[in-house]
């Protein structure tokens, strides 16, 4: 007799994922969705399945006694059942490879219907062809899916593994409030009104950084946790109005220091979750120098490819774009893409395409031949030129080069964007399957192109590289500040910076983007009052915990790695929220909606 199931209740022995042939000859009770019923000849095949997997279930009329087999006809998709029958080994050619349970059948003795189902919208089977609207209103169906199952399985297995490392690391798990002060962190806050204060709201935290800052101040050297934060902002694949971030702080360090404690981190997580050995140290690049090679600050380095600067190589040349590109100052940057001479021209239309959603007018283009460039611009190009191209990017025959004129920094984005639109084509099959990449150094500021002031391009807290303030107010987009992302295959997974620990420094940035001294002390007065009781050097970052589950499990969305996530319009389509809520409600608040133009009031708006 096997051992008792760890996961034996009163209504079941075992899981639907769980049985052996070992256990053949074993009486066992099982419960779980149908997944299928299947008739041969008055024999019938139950698929039992739960989130373990699934179990065939053989319903025979000579075995079985009439009142089982006829419950057993009942059964449908999605009904709740429970089956209670004894272990056999399938019979020689009926094994199924692709069932962790194929080597062995349940013969029913008995089938409990615990709770019937309506035809469901879509079959758990056929899931992944149902729109994405139809299973996020029916998403507890869509969860049954097993490989769903497996993501919030992994999402567990990181979360795990993640307070197992950082507790060995002396991190202490401090959990932060929900109800907040209003602050500006780069995107709106979502806003929660009092009851008890009129007039007055808390809001949700887009982050813990404050907070997380006075701890340090308070003493606690080294926190963490896994923080829900939330943000009103435009939705894409990777954003949701609510995630989940590893939060980290830590007192008396450097950027070394964290990198350092982040790399052992993701190497314990990726090899407890997934098996992969993720080798340390990771590449580290300045801001500055990977927008010049890659064009943007997410790169995905399983591209082998960089973006190269030929403003010298083109500089002698007759081509009217170029020569006054280079005259004028700007630069001309070339993106090679080796093979690239047999894309057709409804490819390179593609690119183009790509080229213009970047900013470009358009994409200069030309072949690398055995006798020379053809093709798009290579007319206009004299054969001293177009081998001062070749020599400067690498380019062999059967290369196609792809050209942007522009201020340096916008002609790599232009190709870099072009470069991110290649990636099926251009992944190294040899890379690592997860390529990490610090990048460094950011700048502190940016301009907001609506407004033309200056704007944080992370957040305010972070320590400049210089953080003499007499010398911010020179040139702010020229500051550097310790500021740093972790990037693995093109997706920004986390980001944090060593912070300002220091009055004098937190109030010259904060008056860079506009803040006067009373509107400093209104919003962050609580915070600098901290600074000035002894609050050490610190530092820290933010993982985002739904993006690591999806680049862990191949996924493209967040979506797919958050149990119940919100629509692009941040909008829950199985609970339907947001709802309006009871005018009762509205009045104990003090607040009244104002009708919006266009729309009837008890609509939806």
């Amino acid at each position: 007799m096997s051992q008792p199931s760890t996961s034996a209740t009163t209504m079941r022995s075992h899981t639907c994922g769980e049985l052996r042939l070992s256990q053949a000859g074993e009486r066992v009770s099982l419960t779980g969705w149908v997944h299928r019923s299947r008739d041969h000849g008055g024999v019938l095949f139950v698929d039992l399945r739960d989130r373990y997997g699934r179990t065939q279930v053989v319903v025979h009329p000579d075995e079985a006694p009439p009142e089982v087999t006829e419950k057993a006809r009942t059964l449908r998709p999605e009904f709740v059942a429970r089956i209670e029958g004894m272990v056999r080994a399938r019979p020689d050619g009926m094994i199924n490879p692709d069932m962790i349970t194929g080597q062995i059948e349940v013969y029913a003795t008995s089938v409990e219907v615990l709770n019937p189902s309506i035809t469901p919208p879509f079959l758990v089977e056929d899931a992944a062809l149902a729109g994405e609207d139809l299973r996020l209103q029916y998403r507890y169906i869509d969860l049954r899916r097993p490989e769903l199952q497996k993501v919030l399985a992994l999402r567990h297995r990181v979360a795990l593994a993640t307070r197992e490392f950082l507790d060995a690391q002396d991190f202490l798990e401090v959990e932060t409030p929900m109800l907040v002060r209003p602050t500006p962190e780069g995107a709106r806050d979502y806003l929660v009104p009092s009851r008890v204060h009129p007039g007055r709201c808390y809001a949700l935290p887009q982050s813990p950084q404050l907070y997380k800052q006075i701890l340090m101040v308070a003493g606690v050297d080294r926190y963490f946790q896994l923080a829900r934060c939330l943000r009103d902002e435009d939705l894409r694949a990777d954003r949701q109005p609510e995630h989940t971030q590893i939060d980290l702080e830590m007192s008396f360090i450097n950027e070394e220091d964290i990198f350092k404690l982040v790399e052992g981190l993701m190497s314990h997580l990726f090899k407890e979750a997934l098996g992969v050995d993720l080798p340390t140290p990771f590449l580290k690049i300045e801001y500055d120098e990977v927008m010049d090679r890659f064009g943007t600050d997410k790169p995905d380095l399983r591209i082998p490819v960089e973006i190269k600067d030929i403003s010298e190589a083109v500089a002698r040349t007759e081509f009217r774009i170029f020569k006054e590109t280079v005259q004028e100052g700007r630069a001309v940057r070339c993106l090679c893409v080796p093979g690239g001479a047999d894309y057709s021209r409804k490819d390179i239309q593609g690119l183009e395409e790509r080229a213009k959603a970047e900013g470009a007018p358009g994409l200069a283009w030309a072949r690398v031949k055995e006798d020379g460039l053809d093709g798009g611009i290579s007319k206009f190009l004299e054969p001293e030129t177009a081998q001062s191209i070749r020599m400067t990017t690498g380019a062999a025959v059967g290369d196609l080069l792809l050209f942007a004129a522009d201020e340096p920094r916008q002609a790599s984005r232009i190709l870099g964007g072009v470069r991110s639109a290649l990636v099926d084509r251009l992944l190294d099959p040899d890379a690592p399957p997860f390529y990490p990449l610090w990048v460094t150094h950011f700048p502190l500021f940016e301009k907001d192109a609506q407004t033309g002031r200056y704007i944080p391009c992370h957040h305010i807290f972070s320590m400049p590289l210089d953080p003499d303030p007499q010398k911010f107010a020179a040139d702010p987009l020229a500051i550097r500040a310790q500021l740093y992302d972790l990037v693995i295959n093109g997706t920004e997974l986390a980001s944090g910076s060593v912070r300002i620990h220091r009055r004098e420094i937190q109030e010259a940035v904060m008056g860079i983007i506009g803040l006067d001294s009373v509107e400093i002390e209104r919003r962050f007065g609580f915070l600098l009052k901290a600074f000035e009781l002894g609050a050490p050097p610190h530092g820290g970052v933010a993982i985002g915990l739904d993006r690591l589950v999806m680049i862990m499990s191949g996924r493209t969305s967040i979506r797919d790695t958050i149990a119940f996530p919100k629509t692009t319009s941040a909008a829950s389509l199985m609970d339907k929220a947001p709802a309006e809520p009871d005018p009762q409600d509205l009045e104990q608040l003090h607040i009244r909606f104002h009708s919006i133009a266009g729309k009837e009031e008890g609509t939806e708006s």
